[in-house]
């Protein structure tokens, strides 16, 4: 898509004329409540430009200390950050127009460099729209050269999200997973690109939801979110404990299912071959998938609850990539009444 050069806009204003500290608002969290918000402020009122479309709030920020470049910079830096104050970052304007298909409500501010004009598919969107300086572009991406990073937004958490360790949420699922079928457990995911990758998996095949066991990276990192292409804002996504999942499949009565390697030496039992077979016979059954990370592989825990089950493959290789594994055993794993298994993996 290209992006259309807006008329000259006037000259940046300086940090303090921007956003003066009488003027600074705080963040509208959507379904938490503000003493939770965890974040004093988000970013100020500032002078509006020449011009503006649709209901749209204009806004110039050329300085990097300002208080929005601060809070964006967190946002990209820190997990705990994100979850303190319920916002993520979103950079590119390719994931952007991807997650806008299904949340354009969800951006608090769209940040874009001078001159650039407001994406036609996003027309719609009614929040601010901050002109931003290539030196604030380059500190709130991350990125040396913006070349092609004209676009970031800052977006509010999806409200399907749930960290059973917080403070906020605690152990509240309810209306989350109505009666699961299919729950993805990812068990010390760190890579984001597996994780986002494995969450958008899930998204295709219409399982239920994701939980995240400790030492899984956070699903709303940059590079996890752009790897899910929009998936972690529609599919429900759970981070907690062992306790935590085990409650859960208790209530439900879920099955546990690891994959594992089936040469692997630290299986202690039988191990099942993923079939067609397999896979109908588990049509009825309600059911938790774990896959582990690469490097450390599933750990003791899940080992002990979970009965394990391998893809059958050929040749001298022990494994594959997880999120490849997994978009296999999603697709033959997925509910009743989704794609046909015609064949073995």
């Amino acid at each position: 898509m290209l992006l259309v050069r807006a008329p000259p806009s006037p000259p940046p204003l300086s940090a303090a004329t921007n956003f003066p500290a009488n003027l600074e608002r705080p963040l509208r969290l959507r379904g938490v409540s503000s003493s939770h918000a965890g974040v004093a402020t988000a970013a100020a009122a500032a002078k509006p430009a020449a011009s503006s479309l649709g209901g749209q709030k204009r806004k110039q920020v050329a300085s990097v200390a300002n208080p929005l470049v601060k809070h964006c910079v967190k946002l990209r830096l820190s997990a705990a950050y994100r979850r303190s104050c319920r916002r993520l970052l979103l950079v590119g304007l390719a994931p952007i127009l991807e997650v806008c298909r299904f949340e354009l409500d969800a951006i608090d501010y769209l940040l874009l460099m001078d001159g650039v004009e407001v994406p036609e598919a996003l027309r719609e969107f009614s929040g601010d729209v901050v002109h931003v300086s290539a030196a604030v572009m380059k500190k709130v991406s991350g990125m040396q050269s913006v070349d092609s990073t004209e676009a970031i937004a800052v977006m509010h958490m999806p409200n399907h999200f749930r960290d059973l360790g917080s403070h906020e949420d605690g152990d509240a699922l309810d209306g989350l997973l109505s009666y699961p079928k299919r729950i993805l457990v990812l068990d010390g995911i760190q890579d984001p690109g597996n994780l986002g990758t494995l969450i958008r998996s899930a998204c295709a095949f219409k399982w239920d939801g994701v939980f995240l066991l400790p030492a899984c990276c956070d699903p709303f990192n940059e590079k996890a979110i752009r790897a899910a292409r929009g998936a972690s804002l529609q599919l429900p996504i759970v981070s907690g404990t062992w306790h935590d999942l085990h409650a859960l499949m208790t209530k439900y009565g879920m099955k546990m299912m690891a994959g594992h390697p089936e040469s692997s030496s630290d299986a202690s039992k039988g191990i099942y071959s993923l079939s067609k077979e397999l896979a109908d016979s588990l049509l009825n059954e309600s059911l938790c998938l774990v896959l582990g990370s690469e490097g450390n592989g599933l750990s003791a825990e899940t080992l002990q609850a979970c009965e394990l089950v391998n893809i059958p493959m050929e040749g001298t290789f022990e494994s594959l990539n997880v999120s490849v594994a997994g978009g296999i055993f999603l697709f033959m794993l997925q509910p009743k009444g989704q794609i046909d298994r015609t064949s073995t993996p």
